[in-house]
C-alpha cells in the first residue's frame, strides 16, 4: 500500500529519466503560467498529439489572460471545437475574468489561490504551481494514480475521489524543493509512454523497474483497481441536416444541461423513418425536395449514449424554419469559421463538407 511505501525513493530516478527521455512538446518550452494552464485543461481527456494544433492556435488567438477574459463566447467555443467538454473553456474564461479583476490579469504564484479559481482542481493547481512557479505541489492525474498504485501494489479504487486525495496528501511532504514541476511531469510521462494504461507496461525501459512491486509480482493487470462504471442511459435520436442550396439549419441548445449553449443540427428524440422525417420538416414550413438516409452513428457521453439515425434533407427554401432566435440559417463557410458544432455530431458534418476544429 502507498502508506507503507517510501515515495522519496522514486524522485531521483524519475528526474534523471525525464531529462533524458521527455518528449518535445510546445507547452514544455515555457514557464508562462497562462500557457501551462491552457495546455493542462486541453490535455484532460484529449491525446497529446491532438492537442498540439489546438494549443498553438488558441494562444495565437488569445495570447494572454486578458484576451481570454474579453473573448466573445461563440468565438471562444469555436477555438475549442473538437476538444469537447466545453464547460472547461467556459470555466477558464470565468477564471480569467476573476484574474483580471483581482490580480491585474496575472496568475498568482500561490497554490491555494490558484486552487480557488473556477474550473481549477487540485491537479491543475499543482501543475501550474509546480511548473510555472517551482512551488512543491503535486499534480495527481490518472497517469500518476496508475503508476503509483502499481509501484506500491495499492488496490485502492482510483475512480474514487478519496484515493486521489490520499495520493495527493502522501506526495505533498516528499515533493522536491528543486524541480517540482519536472517531477510532476516525469510521473505523467512515465504513465504516458512507459507504464501504459491499456497495454502491457514497458517495464524494462521504466526508471522505476527495480522499485516496482507489481513488476516483481508480474501482476500489472491487477493494478490499479477501478470499480465498474454505471451503465449509461441509451438515448435514440434522429439528426437532420436540412439545406436549401448553400444554407444549413443549425440551432442553439438551451443554456443549461448537456452541451449547454452550443449549436447543433436539428434533432429529435427517437428514430424517425424517412417519411416521418420528411413530414416533420414539412410541418416546420419548408418543402422537402430530396432526402438521403445517412449511416447510423453513436456518441458516448459520461452518463448517456446517443444512438443516432441521420437524414440529409434538401428543401426549396429554408426561410421561416425553426424557432425564431434559436435557429440560424447559414452558409457552410460561415458555420466553418464562426460556430462550434459539438463532437457528438462529428459523424455527420462530413456530409455537408464541414471540418471540425478548423
Amino acid at each position: 500500500m502507498l502508506e507503507d511505501y517510501d515515495l522519496k525513493n522514486l524522485i531521483s530516478p524519475a528526474l534523471a529519466w525525464f531529462e533524458a527521455n521527455k518528449r518535445d512538446l510546445p507547452w514544455r518550452k515555457t514557464k508562462d503560467p497562462y500557457g501551462i494552464w491552457v495546455s493542462e485543461i486541453m490535455l484532460q481527456q484529449t491525446r497529446v498529439e491532438a492537442v498540439k494544433g489546438y494549443y498553438e492556435r488558441f494562444l495565437d488567438s488569445l495570447p494572454d489572460i486578458s484576451s481570454l477574459a474579453q473573448c466573445e463566447e461563440d468565438r471562444l467555443l469555436k477555438l475549442w471545437e473538437g476538444l469537447g467538454y466545453y464547460n472547461r473553456v467556459r470555466n477558464m474564461q470565468k477564471a480569467a475574468r476573476l484574474l483580471v479583476e483581482k490580480y491585474e490579469g496575472r496568475m498568482p504564484a500561490d497554490y491555494s489561490e490558484v486552487l480557488h479559481l473556477p474550473g481549477i482542481g487540485a491537479y491543475t493547481a499543482g501543475a501550474i504551481a509546480s511548473i510555472a512557479f517551482d512551488i512543491p505541489a503535486p499534480a495527481v492525474d490518472g497517469n500518476v494514480l496508475r503508476i503509483l498504485c502499481r509501484v506500491a501494489e495499492d488496490d485502492s479504487d482510483i475512480r474514487q475521489e478519496k484515493t486521489k486525495k490520499k495520493v495527493t496528501d502522501l506526495l505533498f511532504p516528499i515533493m522536491p524543493s528543486e524541480k517540482p514541476g519536472s517531477f510532476n511531469q516525469a510521473m505523467m510521462e512515465i504513465g504516458a509512454i512507459r507504464c501504459l494504461p491499456n497495454a502491457a507496461p514497458l517495464c524494462e525501459k521504466c526508471p522505476w523497474k527495480d522499485l516496482c512491486g507489481t513488476r516483481r509480482q508480474g501482476a500489472f493487470e491487477r493494478y490499479p483497481y477501478r470499480s465498474p462504471l454505471k451503465e449509461r442511459r441509451i438515448e435514440k435520436r434522429t439528426v437532420l441536416l436540412i439545406m436549401d442550396g448553400e444554407r444549413i439549419a443549425i440551432e442553439k441548445r438551451p443554456k443549461e444541461g448537456l452541451l449547454a449553449g452550443l449549436y447543433q443540427f436539428p434533432n429529435l428524440l427517437g428514430h424517425l423513418t424517412r417519411r416521418e422525417a420528411v413530414d416533420y420538416v414539412r410541418q416546420q414550413g419548408p418543402d422537402p425536395v430530396y432526402i438521403e438516409t445517412l449511416p447510423a452513428a453513436k456518441h458516448v457521453f459520461s452518463h448517456i449514449e446517443w444512438q443516432m439515425r441521420g437524414y440529409l434533407i434538401r428543401v426549396s427554401d429554408l426561410s421561416g424554419f425553426g424557432e425564431e432566435g434559436s435557429t440560424l440559417l447559414l452558409e457552410r463557410d460561415r458555420i466553418q469559421k464562426e460556430y462550434a458544432i459539438p463532437s457528438a455530431f462529428a459523424a455527420y458534418t462530413r456530409y455537408i463538407n464541414l471540418e471540425k476544429g478548423k
